[in-house]
């Protein structure tokens, strides 16, 4: 199996990157990958002809909070991305100038009174930060000051727009704790989940606050010498009751994005079982894992060499996943965040 970074890589043209997501969301094209056989070209809407009744279909429901800030260390400039909330009520965040950043420092914010205090800094720009505010202050805060924290590559040169506000949130964000969106969910529809409905798929929603590190590009060209970035996740009990007797009475699990694809993984045993989930995962799937949980996963397009691509690959098969990149540039899918979809049938022992 190999450990190379570049065995993941494939050119994409400039104008395959999508800017804005396609109105309404659910004419977004869907390619659909069975395991064998060609590739279907559709469209989202069709999606729930591609199911069974009695499959369950989970989606993500955390909300993108405005994770942009910028602070003062007195007469220096530092960007911060918030990250996550840490269990004794610290932050994790990236920051750019860290270096410049000492624990007991105090970084201020414009007019706002709340401050953030250093507590500690990592390495490659990771800092802990204190701040002042909590709960509803601090969701105030970041209202007032916070910016949308969009991909780079969604040219935005005077920020994020209103739209990007309205675009880049899912019909199912219930619990505010994302940097970044979970964007297969953002092809969802009212129309489309009635369609859903209607087929007999069941629906049930996770949560995992997707964190900064899924902007970080892989820096090593050994895969191994990676490391992933931790993020909070939440499966309830009755969530995996529901998953779980789903897949009893014979349904497919069908993640709804790569995030929640990671955290039904990290929540299931060997056994196949999906227990409740609460706290951090920083799983890495790669070609060579034996997937416990998901059957089916439907997912945007995602960069070369990034463990995203590495994830798909794992699941849908390294050379199948391969074909069907080549397929979808050659037939003008868009890609990445506010780009089209792809429904994977997983396809499990086709390495590089």
């Amino acid at each position: 199996m190999t450990d190379l970074v570049s065995d993941f890589d494939f050119t994409l043209p400039p104008e395959n990157i999508a800017d804005h997501p396609a109105r309404p969301r659910d004419s977004a094209r869907l390619l659909d990958v069975p395991v064998d056989g060609p590739f279907r070209d559709r469209h989202v809407r069709d999606l729930p002809g591609c199911l069974r009744a009695g499959d369950i279909l989970v989606a993500n429901d955390t909300a993108v909070i405005p994770a942009q800030l910028s602070a003062m260390r007195g007469d220096a400039k530092i960007g911060i991305t918030l990250d996550r909330i840490l269990p004794d009520g610290t932050w994790h965040v990236l920051a750019r100038n860290a270096r410049r950043l000492r624990p007991g420092d105090t970084l201020t914010f414009g007019a706002s009174p709340v401050t953030a205090q250093v507590v500690s800094r990592g390495e490659g720009g990771d800092v802990t930060l204190r701040f002042s505010a909590e709960g509803a202050a601090f969701d105030q805060f970041l209202h007032d000051v916070g910016h949308l924290a969009l991909p780079p590559y969604i040219a935005r040169p005077e920020g994020p727009t209103d739209e990007d506000r309205k675009d880049y949130s899912t019909i199912f964000a219930q619990h505010r704790g994302a940097v970044a969106a979970p964007t297969a969910g953002l092809h969802f529809t009212p129309g489309l989940l009635a369609g859903l409905d209607a087929a007999g798929v069941i629906r049930q929603t996770l949560t995992l606050h997707v964190g900064a590190g899924t902007f970080l590009p892989m820096r090593s060209e050994q895969i191994s010498a990676h490391r992933m970035h931790a993020e909070r996740g939440t499966i309830s009990p009755h969530a995996a009751a529901r998953i779980n007797a789903a897949r009893a009475a014979g349904g497919r699990i069908v993640a709804v994005g790569t995030t929640s694809l990671r955290l039904l993984e990290s929540a299931t045993d060997e056994n196949g079982i999906v227990h409740p989930f609460h706290g951090e995962t920083a799983i890495f799937i790669r070609p060579g894992y034996r997937f416990r949980a998901v059957d089916m996963l439907l997912t945007n397009f995602h960069l070369p060499r990034s463990t995203l691509f590495m994830l798909v690959c794992a699941f849908g098969g390294y050379h199948r996943m391969k074909a069907a990149y080549a397929h979808a540039i050659a037939s003008g899918y868009r890609f990445y965040s506010y780009g089209d979809a792809c429904l994977l049938h997983r396809t499990e022992g086709d390495l590089p």
